[in-house]
């Protein structure tokens, strides 16, 4: 989402919080990968995270860092499936207070819903397991930072919902509430 690189214009958050510089990494990580509606019969949607992020999607937040005031933030996204079937989705992050950056995703499913992946903000690999309407995404940050999100799709497979929660040394430090929508 934002770029982990430009710490210095967000460093006042956490002189306020009394943590380490790295947590302005929560500030890179609104939106993740959702997923689309398939398959007939079912109680309610299955994610499918590439079908849903292949072309335009949009997502609306608050980020809530510790010690500190709600933000919002926007994320802009543009997905293309490439021809050996990997997602490359582009997002352009905006938060309140902050220049936009940008980050690049790129999946691949593994196994029946279960995917594989690389972010721009991450220090390892990502991991995307689906469970029915559900997708929960987890990797790893620089300093230490563990995310994890878990992606609601809700009825007609155009809308999710993202609650994610970064942690340090195991303490809940930031979350993300936000609605994403396939456009």
């Amino acid at each position: 989402m934002l770029d982990t690189r430009n710490f210095p214009e967000n460093l006042r958050l956490i002189r306020a919080a009394a943590l380490t510089p790295v947590l302005v990494t929560v500030m890179v990580t609104a939106c993740a990968p959702v997923a689309i509606a398939k398959g007939a019969g079912l109680a309610g949607p299955h994610f499918d995270p590439v079908a849903f992020f292949t072309g335009e999607t949009e997502g609306k937040g608050r980020l809530k860092v510790m010690f500190s005031r709600p933000k919002s933030v926007h994320v802009s996204g543009q997905g293309m499936l490439q021809g050996d079937g990997v997602l490359v989705l582009d997002q352009t992050v905006t938060t309140e207070g902050d220049h936009p950056k940008t980050r690049r995703w790129r999946i691949r499913q593994t196994a029946p819903d279960h995917y594989a992946g690389t972010l721009t903000d991450a220090s390892g690999p990502v991991r995307l397991d689906v469970t029915g309407n559900r997708l929960r995404i987890r990797y790893r940050a620089k300093g230490g930072l563990a995310f994890s999100q878990v992606l609601t799709l809700q009825p007609g497979g155009q809308v999710s919902q993202n609650v994610m929660k970064v942690r340090k040394m195991g303490m809940v430090v930031a979350t993300i509430r936000e609605t994403i929508t396939r456009r």
